[in-house]
């Protein structure tokens, strides 16, 4: 039976850990890992990464947290290229928070009792990459987050525990990214010292009512209003907010649409009609200057030609 209960404050344990993340949404378990006192030996996390316009390297967020607490940071292309250095710490556990790479099961043995997952769903719902946007975009009701015991198969391990959170379909991507963050990251806490005891077992997931998520890309930017309804338009908005980010052509204008909601009629161009016959009207955008505005700001600012035939 897989646990949904209370979490209660917790104090670490002297094993070793190893933690694998990557992403913003890795550093919530990296800090209350450190904040509770357990023995994080060792950071892995993906090499320094070009960003921003003028391609700028950068460092995630994970490896300059540890810089601060003087965690070693091991950033490997291959991850059997850090075998040997995982073998030189005596038993360790491992945890895994948005790492971004698929883990081989030889690197999974080296762990007792194996690698602790921290995923962003109701697992086996949404296994994947895009839980968060997934659970926006289809307008679910609840969602949470699941710690698993990783398998070489895609979020496929057995469940040790899940903490649920009520949607109200106004939740944006990066305010559900914080939330189940910060969930995730006290249910780790609070667990994971019966976990690695093993006086918290797993249990196995349901397969038959597994779904997937997909990886998002920039090719999911664009906002197709002959297929979508308006209801789906907005929730599709909130999910994509920041990225991939969701994109129209209003004239002869690229704009990036980050706020909206739906009508029945039509009042200014920025009401757009979609494939129910409800209206997608845009409250805040980003226009073709880069800049952030406000609809009635953009409406003052830019002139909408009609079409021609």
């Amino acid at each position: 039976m897989i646990r949904m209960s209370k979490i209660t404050t917790t104090s670490g344990t002297k094993q070793p850990l190893i933690f694998f993340g990557t992403e913003d949404f890795s550093l919530y378990s990296l800090r209350a890992l450190i904040e509770n006192g357990f023995n994080v030996a060792a950071i892995v996390t993906k090499p320094d990464t070009p960003r921003g316009r003028h391609r700028v390297l950068t460092a995630p967020a994970v490896k300059v947290y540890a810089a601060e607490h003087n965690i070693p940071v091991w950033q490997p292309t291959k991850l059997k290229n850090i075998i040997n250095d995982i073998k030189l710490i005596k038993n360790p556990a491992g945890v895994l928070v948005s790492y971004g790479k698929i883990i081989p099961q030889s690197v999974i043995n080296l762990f007792t009792p194996g690698i602790i997952n921290v995923h962003p769903s109701l697992l086996p719902k949404y296994r994947g990459p895009s839980p968060i946007e997934s659970a926006i975009a289809n307008r679910d009701k609840t969602t949470g987050v699941t710690l698993m015991q990783l398998t070489k198969d895609m979020d496929a391990g057995p469940i040790y525990y899940q903490t649920r959170h009520s949607l109200d379909q106004s939740e944006t991507r990066p305010e559900l990214y914080k939330t189940l963050g910060q969930l995730g990251a006290a249910a780790l806490a609070a667990k994971l010292p019966d976990i690695l005891s093993g006086a918290l077992q797993p249990a196995p997931q349901d397969d038959a009512n597994a779904t997937y998520c997909q990886l998002l890309s920039r090719s999911d930017t664009d906002l197709d209003l002959t297929a979508l309804t308006a209801v789906q338009t907005e929730a599709r908005i909130r999910a994509h907010l920041g990225f991939p980010r969701s994109r129209v052509t209003i004239g002869s204008y690229k704009l990036i649409v980050t706020k909206a909601h739906t009508i029945m009629n039509a009042k200014t161009p920025l009401d757009l009609p979609c494939a129910n016959g409800a209206f997608l009207s845009i409250d805040e955008l980003i226009a073709p200057s880069g800049k952030a505005m406000s609809a009635g700001e953009f409406l003052r600012g830019y002139l909408i030609r009609p079409k021609t035939k």
